[in-house]
């Protein structure tokens, strides 16, 4: 087999790339979880203050 073959026929890598884009998915579902976690937790506050500030 020519080297340019075995290029092609090889799979090795094929499951570092998966696994890559499977972290991807989860770091950027986390991200979106932290980013909607804040704004609710930083709307509490703005009540809150609100509140016991009477405005």
């Amino acid at each position: 087999m020519t080297m340019v073959k075995k290029f092609f026929v090889a799979e090795d890598g094929l499951e570092t790339v998966e696994y890559a884009i499977i972290a991807g998915l989860i770091v950027v579902g986390v991200i979106a979880t932290v980013v909607t976690i804040g704004t609710w937790v930083s709307g509490k506050f703005t009540a809150l203050n609100a509140g016991l500030t009477g405005h």
